[in-house]
């Protein structure tokens, strides 16, 4: 307003005075609760971003955990905080799920984008320019080009593969003649070797129930009925059970085998309750002592855990026996064919509970004792066994004369009652087998390896076994036996399983060995790792 426009009267001029500045004030005001408001959003988004890192490493922990009794609780914590990040991260703007999680005043650099796989397929698309100039119109030349790439999922499709097989006749002689059909995995089935082998890795490597899968097809206008596919399981267990033996032969066959087993629900159809079956696993897999030998993993399942069991898998086997300190494989050990070498990885857990309960400082002098041992066999893993053994004679055997003096005195300072006893006990009374590892340069210090080929039917138990009779185990059995045993060997489940059911049917079975992982010639076994 210009000085020729304010009015003359004074009450008029006061009231514009207040009007200006309730203005003035209106705006600071504005002005600050903006800057409040963005103070209060970037303090809102680092805690976001501390708690999806809290609960990350909260996740990370209860992967770590050991696959005991609790196990399948766990899994269930941990599908819920799973699904818990993936909501924050989903609030989360994408330059703050990208960006280390520091405050925003923070200059630290975004972690560098790793490159996208170098195998996956290429497919090229060029954004040019228009020929001309945009100012002048002269014919452009190319000066260089800036590249960018990004990740593409193309989604799983059927296709329909039809046979036909021509009629043809001799002009002649009036003979009719026809090439004769080609063989399927299961014979009048309309399931090809591909369809076959995705729902069984999606079955019990994914942990995809065959009624989840169901509703998955239908949603591409496929319907595959729950009943249809149970069948093509079994079908698919009974065809490869020549090549699940095999790897069973060969397995026992080794001169060291890990062991481990695992609970299994079963329903009782008499009562319609469930019962406790028994998985076990047997695994040889000498490539950390620098073996050549390609690594495998036998399975067995069993309504019960009576000690019967083991020694009726193993009764071909001499060696060592690397488990746990279950008392059913104490009769393997009588004849003297087999060598017990107990798990410190069990040993520490004692201690590590202990420690994590009441942070005791006996458990914390334990845990790090047998860290001296584990830092030995860091520096030793994937070498000959003689340099294996020189190491651990010169550096791990000390060690252990020394934790074994210490644990005994710490024994007689304490409890006979109390958990630590316990822990203490368990070592001591398994010294020999725990220490054999320091005399032998082929043997492990831990059961780690069977531990590892438990961890996938651990978490996939409940969606292939709870529903039916011991033939269902017996089904997962030979099924992990040949998935895991692919898995070993570097080479993908699925493309394995469907090269051996496009296979198997017509394959002599004196030459069965052919189609163990690590026997698939050179150029199929590139195509199928890839």
């Amino acid at each position: 307003m210009r000085m020729d426009q304010l009015p003359d009267d004074v009450e008029t001029l006061k009231r514009l005075v207040i009007e200006r500045d309730a203005l003035a004030l209106a705006t600071a005001a504005e002005l600050e609760a903006s800057r409040v408001q963005v103070r209060t959003g970037r303090e809102e988004l680092y805690a976001e971003r501390l708690l999806v890192e809290k609960l990350k490493l909260q996740i990370a922990r209860l992967k770590r955990m050991h696959f005991g009794r609790s196990a399948e609780r766990r899994d269930e914590q941990i599908a819920q905080l799973e699904l818990l990040v993936e909501e924050l991260e989903a609030n989360l703007p994408p330059q703050a799920v990208a960006a280390p999680a520091v405050p925003a005043e923070s200059t630290n650099d975004k972690p560098a984008r790793k490159p996208l796989p170098q195998h996956l397929p290429r497919q090229v698309e060029e954004h040019a320019p228009a020929c001309g100039c945009p100012h002048c119109g002269t014919a452009l030349k190319r000066l260089g080009e800036d590249v960018s790439e990004y990740l593409e999922l193309i989604p799983e499709h059927f296709k329909v593969i039809r046979v036909v097989r021509p009629k043809m006749s001799c002009p002649k002689c009036s003979a009719v003649v026809q090439a004769p059909a080609p063989s399927r995995p299961i014979p009048k089935s309309i399931a090809a070797a591909g369809l076959l082998a995705h729902v069984a890795v999606s079955k019990y490597l994914d942990h995809l129930p065959l009624y989840r899968q169901s509703e998955i097809y239908a949603r591409q206008g496929v319907d595959l009925e729950r009943s249809t596919m149970a069948g093509w399981v079994g079908a698919i267990s009974d065809l490869v059970k020549p090549l699940v033996d095999e790897i069973g032969r060969y397995v026992v066959a080794g001169t060291k085998v890990h062991a481990d087993d695992t609970p299994v629900p079963v329903l009782d159809p008499g009562r319609g309750t469930t019962k406790t079956a028994r998985l076990w696993a047997y695994v040889r897999d000498d490539r950390p002592a620098a073996s050549t030998d390609p690594p495998a993993a036998w399975y067995r399942y069993t309504p019960t855990r009576e000690g019967a069991h083991p020694r009726a898998h193993l009764a071909q086997f001499e060696g060592i026996l690397q488990a746990d300190g279950f008392s059913g494989f104490n009769g393997l050990y009588e004849s003297g064919l087999i060598r017990e070498a107990a798990c410190w990885a069990h040993a520490r857990r004692k201690f590590y509970d202990l420690f994590e309960a009441n942070r005791s400082p006996v458990a914390k002098e334990a845990l790090d004792r047998i860290a001296a041992l584990y830092a030995i066999e860091k520096a030793v893993r994937g070498k000959l066994p003689t340099a294996r053994l020189a190491v651990r004679q010169r550096e791990a055997v000390p060690l252990l004369a020394s934790l074994e003096s210490w644990m005994r005195s710490t024994l007689a300072t304490v409890s006979a009652k109390s958990e630590l006893a316990g822990a203490l006990n368990y070592s001591l009374k398994r010294w020999e087998a725990l220490t054999r590892y320091s005399r032998d340069g082929t043997i492990e210090i831990d059961n780690n390896a069977a531990e590892r080929a438990m961890k996938g039917p651990v978490l996939g138990r409940k969606n292939w076994l709870f529903a039916g009779s011991h033939d269902g185990g017996e089904r997962a059995a030979a099924m992990y036996t040949l998935l895991e045993t692919a898995k070993l060997n570097g080479i993908d489940p699925e493309a394995y399983l469907r090269e051996v059911l496009h296979r198997i049917a017509e394959h002599p079975i004196s030459r069965i060995a052919e189609l163990l992982p690590w026997n698939i010639v050179p150029p199929e076994r590139q195509r199928l790792a890839a």
